[in-house]
């Protein structure tokens, strides 16, 4: 009786362990669900490429959570607002700005952080021209091409200064996050043995996540290769509430990797996400489901961003001396003429109502609609309404011709082919290359579509520069100077044309058209500008000049759209700042 009474209760025990342990082997296994307390789970459909911000170069990243910039842009509104900087002061002639950091600002591992990093940053990071970034294309000021000079004042106060007028100076000398010297000074000035700073080897998606220093809202807890990443809150970050209490309320981002955006829907509705960028497609049954799946599908108006077809222009050879575009296909893209005929031929109307479901209109400027530098149709702009037989037309004034069975052909009988790169995963998109397949072989062109993995796109549309086309976009800003390095000749989002990056020898053979050097200059006396008036006319001048060259055909500007899960309050959306602009005060019910 002893003996069998013993007997059970170690059976009773070893089952309680065995199902203890096998909660655990699920809970390892399964992805970070939304119930979880005080965890926002985030959809992303491509992984991290970097985790150094200024050689970042995906659309894709973390640094938004981990850094926080001395001025920040409300998310509604777009105007600015304290961050690092408790305030800052203008001079009267706009050629100054001295910013006065919070009192004990500290980075993520608890270390201060002064004016002393603010100029490490620029002066050694963003200025340096053997380090390769975006940064410098906006940094850059008028027709001398100075960076701003900075001065210290003390551990708190800082001047910018510029030699002659800049009207986008604050938000570029303000809005740019400050790297921690402390951590990085040593492989900024060191190199390696090709003479290379050694800043371009270090903070890798390699390093442990936990090494990873900013000064943001959060910091990086760890990273699973082409799962997650995580983030918990930054215990040192400055802001607090009214009450004292410190922000964000949240613990932590779980960014959950999920390429395919129909797998993101899934998860979506299965309640492992708290949150989806709404497809049009999707859109009717996630808003019919608003109510039982406990979500609100937020509507921002149109997007500000931009979604295009881009043509290889660049005349160029590469290391080996090769072209990177077939010289018969680079003669086709370089006539005007012809990416016009394309323009015409892509009917972006029927995309509008069969892809977007009618939630958008067509697109015809770089620039969005909400900006005030915005030129319309109304106002002039050149709009490519569809019509196959203007495209046509303008293809055989070009030299095209079509035999018997309709297919096109250029003037030395070669048969029009080439070939358009799109990033896999998101659907939308590949119903677009689908319909722009179809649309062009109307005109008797043939389209082979080729998908890559994010980051293996980006390579090869920056780094190798072997393609013909691509399908892509640009996210947007109200302020037209943010998109300098797409429009600047040297820019390194320029991909129509791109040059050499910092530390790349020139390229051989690449040219530059007036009509792409006018519209760099033209950007760069606007932002010397202050007269809003006059700054209008001269942005207005850049989007005819593009219009009527169209290194990019424009497709759709669709209305934008997010659900969020209810236990997240606080959610003030728009399409400036999108779901969690306002991330610190947002909360999470219990």
């Amino acid at each position: 009786m002893k003996i069998s009474m013993m007997l059970h209760s170690k059976l009773r025990w070893l089952a309680v362990l065995l199902a203890a342990i096998a909660l655990l082997i699920l809970s390892a296994c399964a992805p970070a669900r939304s119930n979880l307390v005080n965890r926002l789970v985030v959809p992303t459909p491509s992984g991290p490429a970097t985790f150094n911000y200024p050689l970042n170069q995906s659309a894709y990243d973390i640094f938004g959570y981990i850094y926080d910039g001395l001025i920040n842009q409300n998310g509604l509104t777009s105007e600015l607002e304290p961050g690092l900087a408790e305030s800052w002061e203008v001079s009267k002639d706009g050629k100054k700005i001295v910013f006065t950091l919070r009192e004990g600002l500290k980075w993520s591992d608890g270390q201060p952080m002064t004016t002393d990093d603010i100029i490490f940053s620029y002066e050694k990071i963003y200025f340096n021209d053997k380090i390769p970034s975006g940064l410098k294309d906006t940094l850059r000021v008028g027709l001398s091409r100075e960076f701003p000079k900075l001065k210290k004042l003390d551990s708190r106060r800082i001047e910018f200064s510029v030699a002659e007028p800049f009207a986008p100076f604050i938000r570029f000398a303000g809005g740019i996050p400050i790297l921690p010297a402390h951590i990085l000074q040593e492989a900024a000035t060191k190199t390696d043995a090709e003479g290379k700073p050694q800043f371009l080897t270090v903070w890798g998606t390699d390093t442990d996540p936990q090494k990873i220093v900013g000064n943001g809202q959060y910091r990086l807890l760890s990273y699973t290769p082409n799962q997650r990443v995580v983030l918990e809150k930054n215990p040192y970050f400055w802001r607090k509430d009214a009450e004292g209490n410190a922000q964000p309320y949240i613990q932590r981002i779980v960014w959950q990797i999920i390429e395919n955006t129909d797998t993101q829907l899934l998860n979506f509705r299965s309640g492992d996400l708290d949150t989806l960028d709404v497809q049009p497609e999707v859109f009717p049954l996630l808003k019919r489901e608003e109510k039982r799946g406990k979500y609100n599908v937020f509507n921002g108006g149109p997007d500000t961003g931009s979604v295009f077809m881009c043509f290889n222009l660049n005349q160029g050879r590469n290391a080996q001396n090769q072209p990177f575009v077939d010289p018969i296909k680079s003669r086709w893209f370089t006539t005007k003429e012809f990416r016009q005929a394309v323009a015409y031929g892509i009917n972006r109307d029927a995309m509008t109502n069969n892809i977007y479901r009618g939630l958008g209109a067509p697109l015809h400027s770089p620039i969005p609609a909400q900006s005030p530098f915005y030129l319309s149709p109304e106002q002039g702009l050149k709009t490519y309404n569809h019509d196959p037989q203007k495209a046509k037309d303008l293809l055989l004034s070009a030299g095209f011709k079509y035999n018997p069975n309709g297919e096109l052909l250029d003037a030395e009988g070669n048969r029009v082919r080439f070939t358009l790169l799109i990033a896999a995963g998101k659907k939308v998109r590949e119903q677009m290359a689908t319909q722009i397949k179809q649309d062009l072989g109307k005109l008797g062109m043939q389209i082979d579509t080729q998908f890559l993995s994010f980051n293996t796109y980006v390579e090869r549309l920056r780094l190798t520069k072997n393609w013909d086309t691509y399908l892509g976009g640009f996210t947007g800003g109200l302020e037209p100077h943010s998109g300098y390095n797409i429009w600047s000749v040297n820019g390194t989002l320029h991909s129509f044309n791109q040059g050499p990056q910092a530390g790349e020898p020139p390229i051989p053979g690449r040219k530059i058209y007036d009509w792409e050097q006018q519209i760099d200059d033209l950007y760069v006396k606007a932002s010397q500008e202050l007269d809003e008036a006059k700054r209008k006319e001269l942005y207005a001048e850049t989007q005819r000049i593009v219009a009527e060259q169209v290194p990019f055909v424009y497709m759709v500007n669709p209305l934008t759209f997010e659900a969020v899960r209810d236990r997240v309050s606080g959610i003030r959306y728009s399409a400036i700042g999108g779901a969690f602009w306002n991330l610190y005060e947002l909360k999470i019910a219990e």
